[in-house]
């Protein structure tokens, strides 16, 4: 089923935790304005649901129907999140695939040493830990097909944040009034 607008744009932001995903994806739309719905994975999974990160879980379901309805609303939409291939492989290929409009896949690649730096200055920096970070972590955990970018740990903020709005031409949309 086809979903958004030839004018749409999906980006999905996928990696490791605390690789940047929902900053850069804060640093889109800041930078964009009104018109751009972020879809994150943890807001959905943890705070809406309050379920685990498991195969077939609720989650990949609604994310999906959150993405798909703010396309056909008229907003690009960012899907942020660790999103595993595994568990969310299938549904982003569908969601890719049925969108009228371009879309943009990355995978934001830092190492598990930094990864654990950047973790240390989160909020979350005492829910959980190394141990926790350890066993979510997966190497260059790709979608099949070499449908993502990889913005390594050499790119900063500002510059994948650039690298993003350029490729995706959301660095030319105007900001919408929906």
């Amino acid at each position: 089923m086809t979903v958004g607008t030839q004018e749409t744009v999906l980006v999905l932001l996928r990696g490791n935790s605390a690789s940047g995903k929902s900053t850069v994806a804060a640093g889109l739309r800041a930078r964009l304005g009104r018109g751009l719905a972020v879809v994150g994975q943890d807001n959905l999974r943890r705070t809406v649901l309050r379920e685990r990160d498991r195969p077939g879980a609720a989650n990949i379901g609604l994310i999906s129907t959150v993405a798909r309805y703010a396309l056909d609303a008229g907003y690009h939409v960012v899907v942020e999140g660790i999103l595993y291939a595994d568990h969310y492989g299938e549904m982003l290929a569908r969601l890719m695939a049925d969108h009228r409009g371009a879309t943009y896949a990355y995978y934001l690649h830092v190492p598990f040493a930094e990864t654990l730096a950047r973790h240390a200055d989160k909020p979350q920096a005492d829910e959980y830990g190394e141990a926790e970070m350890r066993g979510w972590y997966r190497e260059m955990d790709l979608l099949p097909g070499r449908v993502e970018t990889v913005i390594g740990p050499d790119s900063s903020l500002p510059q994948s944040i650039d690298r993003i709005l350029a490729e995706s031409g959301l660095a030319g949309a105007a900001a919408r009034d929906l």
